[in-house]
């Protein structure tokens, strides 16, 4: 076992565990966080992704040995009670119909719309399709990220 100091959604945590623990298991049960979750558990289906330096990651292939950056997971998108554009328009276009894809769903829209604010449906097709919904739910993915693309330009956010 080794100590890892990792840094969280803005906050510093230690954790003791293996070098080679991947990351999902230490965000979910050292830390916590449910927004990652485990689905495949080879890095495909994107059920557990986070952020690192602006990159959607898979934290279920990620040893926490190998993180020396700043991770950020669903909780951590909202700005206190307030919701990020992305999730507002996730509700506002009631996506969700099981709910199980979502963190990836939602974190893989931020990093896309933070490299393209105005993308194309092609593009936004295209950025999303490492992110697998077993709901089907592609349409209204498509839509809450052109929404949530809309949001972002007028920096609107709501209450949680």
């Amino acid at each position: 076992m080794s100590k890892f100091t990792l840094k969280v959604n803005g906050t510093s945590h230690t954790v003791d565990v293996e070098a080679s623990t991947p990351l999902l298991y230490v965000l979910r049960n050292d830390l916590d966080l449910h927004g990652p979750r485990f689905g495949c558990g080879l890095g495909q289906c994107g059920a557990c992704t986070v952020l690192i330096n602006g990159a959607a990651v898979r934290s279920c292939v990620l040893p926490v040995g190998s993180v020396r950056s700043e991770i950020t997971t669903l909780e951590g998108l909202a700005q206190g009670d307030l919701l990020h554009p992305v999730q507002q328009a996730w509700i506002q276009e009631q996506v969700p119909q099981c709910g199980f894809c979502q963190n990836g769903q939602i974190l893989t829209a931020k990093v896309l719309l933070d490299k393209n604010p105005n993308p194309t449906d092609e593009q936004i097709r295209k950025g999303m399709a490492s992110a697998l919904c077993r709901c089907m739910t592609y349409y209204k993915i498509q839509s809450a990220v052109k929404v949530a693309a809309q949001l972002m330009k007028t920096a609107k956010g709501v209450r949680a």
